[in-house]
């Protein structure tokens, strides 16, 4: 069961520094730039990790399985989307559990792991595009079905897709914990109808599947460019780890008497969505297959299609109405987590270069409207080469994150923690950012073929080595000098007696608000302590508060003593 949160926007503070309602409501706004504190984070382990998982319904992994499946062959497909699964697991893991253990999200994360305050807008940008490109391709298919299902034109059928998702992401993870939790068990059974169905009825259907040819010039059998370029677009998918952080950032702390509950929860909810996605890119090859002959190649990556068949198997009076309506639920669930990540990330992003921040609801619009804009442009019909190039940026940045959190970090190259506010990072960090930027270059020169038909095949997975490689290189050559841009003055420890960051509130000097002390920073220009959101926002200091010179990398997290300064070791 969901728990409420209050709905009510704190009073105007009485001076300094004033949000609109929607940003001061913290049920709107759900600490969309911020650490999230453990006030709000009243959910079960249970409650985040379904969450979470609600948002993996959608159905663009049947359409990417389907896509590859024709445009490689059986053999090809099965081993392209087992291998970017594995890739994806492993990068996941480390991230997923630094966002569930200090309860941020994945641009704040990235903020702290090697790419600094400013040095890790350019991701937020790219992940924004991870959110609208996958909201148009999923809102492209449930288009499809009301074209199908309700004979809605898709140019209206587009604006209808987009539309309907904004009341349930305006309220941010309260509404949509509630609306998760209460479809999934409808939702999972829909899924795997059909495959019951075919098992039962056409059990030949899934050996005759592995002679699957497709457009493959080489058919069936295994091509090593065919397992690359499939993987290539199956690793666009990289980029949903963000998705899955955006919730877990909830989780609650993990304490001996949770632990097993909260190591399942992160673990299958961070990680492990991917296994779900693979299988269901598996399923919609699959019904790419029992589908070609009878709608042809060209449409036997729509998911639509795919179901109507699938539900026929067994129910064929009403197939074509309970598909329509499995895939306007699926679609529903998924959009409300792009839209929702979507508005998250361009929240950091614009907050960092205007110095203004309207709310998340803002940019809710903003995200929808892109997404719309694709869709009217026919993206559905470019998938593979949408996805394909996308990976290899995508993949770059998750990279850097990841060699940062499990190579620099064991190694003593980076500090042991994650520090996201602006208070206390540079601008840029080459390690991270450095190695993204030099990652993603040589990674889309090799998609345009400067490297030869390998080369651009396995693209995506040149973009991985290199960033993984850069990371602790540049790490090393630095000493970590540009991660901490000085250290934490706050008298207030930054860890309780548990252990745990602290559960200590702090009032704002400029916003006059309490926050808990993970979000608070000392600011000399204020003379006092400041949240990070309005030390995000504040124009005229000009970073007063940090040194010119960069210092030795702190390898521990600031517990700071009660006379100030941080305390040694």
């Amino acid at each position: 069961m969901t728990e409420t949160v209050d709905t009510q926007a704190p009073p105007e503070p009485p001076g300094g520094r004033t949000y609109n309602g929607w940003t001061r409501n913290d049920t709107l706004e759900d600490y969309s730039l911020r650490y999230a504190p453990k006030s709000f984070r009243r959910w079960s382990p249970y409650v985040v990790a379904t969450t979470a998982l609600g948002g993996i319904a959608y159905l663009a992994d049947f359409a990417i399985g389907g896509s590859i499946a024709v445009s490689h062959g059986f053999s090809s497909a099965l081993v392209a989307i087992l291998t970017a699964a594995v890739v994806i697991f492993l990068t996941g893991i480390p991230i997923s559990y630094y966002s569930a253990k200090y309860s941020i999200d994945m641009d704040l994360l990235t903020r702290g792991a090697g790419f600094g305050y400013l040095g890790s807008t350019l991701t937020s940008v790219i992940y924004a595009s991870f959110t609208f490109i996958f909201f148009a391709l999923e809102g492209s298919i449930m288009a499809q079905a009301l074209e199908l299902g309700l004979h809605i034109p898709l140019p209206v059928g587009y604006v209808v897709c987009s539309l309907v998702i904004l009341p349930l992401v305006v309220y941010g993870m309260t509404a949509l914990s509630r609306m998760q939790v209460w479809t999934q068990p409808v939702w999972l059974v829909l899924m795997v109808a059909p495959f019951v169905s075919v098992a039962i009825q056409e059990p030949a259907k899934f050996s005759e599947f592995t002679h699957f040819a497709g457009d493959s010039p080489t058919g069936s059998a295994i091509s090593v460019l065919g397992v690359g370029a499939g993987a290539g677009v199956a690793l666009s998918l990289i980029a949903q780890i963000g998705e899955q952080v955006d919730y877990l950032r909830f989780m609650p702390d993990k304490t001996p008497e949770n632990s097993g509950r909260w190591w399942a929860a992160v673990l299958g909810a961070g990680p492990g969505w991917v296994v779900l996605g693979a299988l269901k890119q598996i399923g919609g090859a699959f019904l790419a297959f029992c589908i070609a002959d009878g709608v042809g190649l060209g449409k036997a990556d729509e998911p639509i299609q795919q179901y109507v068949h699938g539900f026929g198997t067994f129910a064929a009076p009403v197939a074509l109405g309970l598909a329509t309506f499995f895939v306007i639920l699926s679609q529903v669930k998924i959009n409300s987590t792009n839209a929702y990540s979507g508005s998250l990330s361009w929240s950091n992003f614009f907050s960092r270069l205007t110095h203004r921040h309207p709310g998340r609801v803002v940019y809710i619009f903003l995200n929808v409207g892109i997404a719309l804009a694709l869709m009217e442009g026919g993206v559905f019909g470019f998938l593979n080469t949408v996805l394909g190039f996308y990976s290899n940026v995508a993949i770059a940045w998750i990279g850097a994150v990841v060699a940062d959190l499990v190579i620099n970090k064991p190694l003593r190259l980076s500090p042991s923690y994650i520090e996201f506010k602006r208070a206390h990072l540079y601008r840029f960090n080459p390690v991270g950012f450095g190695s993204m930027l030099i990652a993603s270059a040589v990674s889309v020169a090799a998609y345009f073929d400067a490297f030869g038909a390998y080369g651009k095949a396995f693209s995506p997975f040149l973009a991985l080595v290199l960033a993984m490689v850069l990371s602790p290189l540049f790490a090393v050559l630095t000493k970590g000098r540009y991660y901490i841009a000085r250290t934490d003055d706050l008298e207030e420890p930054l860890l309780g007696p548990d252990g745990l960051p602290s559960a200590a509130v702090l009032t704002c000097a400029v916003c006059a608000t309490d926050f808990e002390r993970p979000d608070m920073a000392a600011c000399p220009f204020h003379q006092g302590s400041v949240c990070s959101l309005c030390c995000s926002l504040e124009k005229d200091c000009h970073d007063s508060c940090k040194g010119g010179t960069p210092g030795p990398v702190l390898l521990a997290p600031p517990t700071v003593r009660s006379g100030g300064g941080p305390a040694p070791g």
